[in-house]
């Protein structure tokens, strides 16, 4: 079992409770493979035998994932828990101190220094606050998030690793993510190579594990989309709420993802914003502690009064816009032949690297 013991996981499954405080798991259990309700660790079955499995599917001939939430036996998937959906706090100052609560308690709670992944925005900065090991950011010189994790760690007062990338990295790069991940879609390889070229230069360093900020966009309102809900496409929900809520189901899938690369690259990652009470005190957020006008991320942001104000006050770019790294991708597909005017210019790219 993969995050936490069978004893915890058999509560779950007798409990029926989503966020027990296992903080996410997977594996075999009882004669069943089982999967926590975020999909925060892979597993993935033979498509023809659910007996056969693995965490990572590159051990797989043709690998299934199990869904979050799910149980999967020889008789097909069964659904054990769902994302709870509770009741908006009325009280919206107290429903902010319980969001300070829980990212104070499940940051805190991380042992050891792990070293973090740090782009110098707001969610980077809390886990920066609170764990004392080395801060890294990667990015391509001149890049936003280098200058923004320089300024962040000098207002914290740390000093701060940055892994310059290359090209040559990218051309290396995507055809050892797509292998980790079974995913060729370029948006996907944009995203996970920078935590991949990241996580590889700390595990060159010497360290096993890797903290990231990962989920605070999806809990607390952070990505635009949700911020214009109902009137943006991406979104099905007729609120700010909703819209919340639909993203954070999309995590399973970008997890599964990110996880691979990162061990992929010899480093285990470390996500005290996606522990269970974390997820909890998130999903009781009324729609105006999500998104007040312009600002997003609201009660996050007020619950992180140990930071500088200014660090409070950031925003920050997707990572493959903030690294340049999606920039430089397509600059080299263009160099490689591979135009703009062709159909999926930038996945014909990502093939041509993958061997043969």
């Amino acid at each position: 079992m993969d995050g936490a013991t069978p004893e915890t996981v058999r509560a779950a499954i007798a409990s029926g409770t989503a966020l027990s405080g296992a903080d996410g798991f997977a594996g075999g259990i009882d004669g069943r493979l089982v999967r926590d309700v975020l999909g925060r660790y892979p597993l993935f079955s033979a498509a023809d035998d659910p007996a056969t499995w693995s965490f990572d599917p590159t051990d797989l001939a043709d690998p299934d994932p199990v869904p979050a939430g799910h149980a999967r036996d020889a008789s097909g998937d069964t659904e054990l828990w769902t994302l709870p959906d509770p009741k908006p706090c009325a009280d919206g100052e107290r429903a902010v101190a319980a969001v300070r609560d829980a990212v104070v308690r499940s940051v805190d709670a991380v042992p050891g220094s792990p070293p973090i992944a740090f782009s110098g925005g707001l969610d980077s900065s809390i886990l920066a606050a609170r764990i004392g090991g080395p801060l890294y950011v990667g990015g391509f010189e001149g890049s936003h998030d280098v200058a923004a994790a320089r300024s962040a760690a000098d207002a914290l007062g740390r000093t701060l690793r940055v892994v310059e990338f290359s090209h040559a990295d990218i051309e290396r790069g995507i055809p050892e993510v797509a292998a980790a991940t079974g995913r060729t879609n370029p948006m996907d390889i944009q995203i996970a190579l920078p935590l991949y070229l990241v996580a590889e230069a700390a595990a060159a360093d010497g360290h096993d594990r890797l903290a990231l900020g990962q989920g605070a966009d999806e809990l607390f309102g952070g990505y635009a989309k949700i911020a214009k809900a109902p009137g943006d496409h991406r979104v099905e929900a007729d609120t700010v709420r909703g819209a919340a809520r639909e993203t954070v189901r999309t995590l399973p899938r970008q997890l599964e993802r990110d996880v691979l690369a990162l061990r992929a690259a010899g480093v285990e990652p470390v996500v005290p914003l996606l522990a269970d009470r974390v997820v909890g005190a998130a999903l009781r957020l009324p729609g105006e502690w999500l998104v007040d006008g312009d600002e997003r991320k609201v009660a996050l942001r007020r619950a992180a009064d140990f930071l500088p104000a200014a660090l409070r006050a950031r925003e920050k770019k997707a990572v493959q816009y903030g690294s340049l790294l999606a920039r430089e991708f397509d600059r080299l597909a263009r160099q490689a032949g591979f135009k703009k005017r062709m159909d999926d210019h930038l996945g014909q790219y990502v093939e041509s690297l993958r061997p043969e």
